[in-house]
């Protein structure tokens, strides 16, 4: 469904590039929720703006390509980055992290689902028929259509990001890009948008690709998952395999730290913090922090490759391991 080929991006700054995406390669599958975690600031979200191809100044990819294929309707489809965007809302469609910053708060809800709604794909209805369907729809999801008539602002934040859920997914897309879509709500409301995710994808068959810095979130609904650290993956593999036995230092250190039922033992964080893009430190950029990092670690980058079937790390630690 996805398939990101060897791609890297860049934030363009006066003193020079600052590489937030490095070298990324994998494929995301059809009818998949895949998971994307990993700390603050490891270029989670600039991620999946190229997956979104939404690349605008100062963002612009160095190399690599997204290429995004399928079939709806019984028709194939395929676009590469530069050309994703053509397929927006009917192919590929996002969730962005805050809500109140993507709706416009001066216009009401029924207005912004019409315009992110093609005209081809209207069938030649009314507007007001247009809206039937979506006020229909909204219902499916719980949710009153009376909210059509409402300005973002007259929201709550649940109510609002559930509204952008509904607008993202209206259009039955093959891919759905969620980016932190449960941050700055409480648990209650979290729990509620997750569930809402989760019924939609099964709804629709389609795949999800989920940001989130919430191990928990991860474990409770993706099922495969990617680990990034400092703008490139550093393990990847079936989100109960990760849990159960992850390989990598940095995913067993992210594991260690979790908190679980009957657990009373100290939990320790991961000392120090991910190196700043603007100056990396030479071969794993983890090896600072790594308690098992050798001389060979902290001059030589690692190789993202596959250790066993179907779990792929890149550590020098682990490379004999590959037949």
């Amino acid at each position: 469904m996805l398939k990101i080929d060897h791609l890297s991006a860049s934030y363009k700054t006066i003193d020079g590039n600052v590489h937030v995406v490095k070298d990324v390669n994998f494929e995301i599958y059809d009818n998949e929720i895949f998971g994307i975690a990993g700390e603050s600031g490891c270029g989670k979200s600039t991620l999946l703006k190229t997956l979104y191809d939404i690349i605008e100044f100062p963002l612009e990819i160095d190399s690599g390509k997204v290429v995004l294929s399928g079939e709806k309707n019984g028709k194939p489809f395929s676009y590469e980055s530069g050309e994703i965007r053509k397929s927006w809302w009917n192919h590929i469609s996002y969730v962005p992290q805050a809500a109140q910053s993507v709706l416009n708060p001066i216009v009401r809800l029924k207005s912004q689902f019409l315009d992110s709604i093609p005209k081809e794909d209207r069938h030649n209805e009314t507007e007001q028929q247009t809206l039937q369907r979506v006020a229909k729809y909204l219902e499916e999801l719980g949710l009153s259509p009376d909210i059509l008539d409402a300005f973002p602002f007259q929201l709550s934040g649940g109510m609002r990001q559930r509204a952008i859920i509904a607008l993202a997914t209206f259009m039955s897309p093959n891919v759905v890009l969620a980016d932190e879509p449960t941050t700055a709500l409480d648990v209650v409301v979290q729990r509620g948008i997750l569930m809402m995710l989760m019924r939609l994808q099964r709804q629709f068959k389609n795949t999800l690709v989920l940001v989130s810095h919430d191990m928990g979130v991860h474990y409770q609904i993706t099922n495969r998952m990617g680990i990034m650290y400092s703008g490139s993956f550093v393990e990847l593999g079936k989100t109960e395999d990760i849990f159960n036995d992850p390989i990598h230092p940095y995913t067993q250190m992210l594991i260690g730290a979790l908190p679980r039922v009957g657990d009373k033992s100290q939990k320790v964080g991961i000392p120090g913090r991910p190196p700043a893009l603007t100056n990396p430190p030479p071969g794993c950029r983890f090896a600072p922090r790594c308690p098992k990092a050798t001389d060979k670690c902290r001059s030589v980058v690692p190789e993202f490759c596959e250790i066993k079937p179907g779990r792929y790390a890149a550590c020098h630690l682990l490379k004999p391991e590959v037949k």
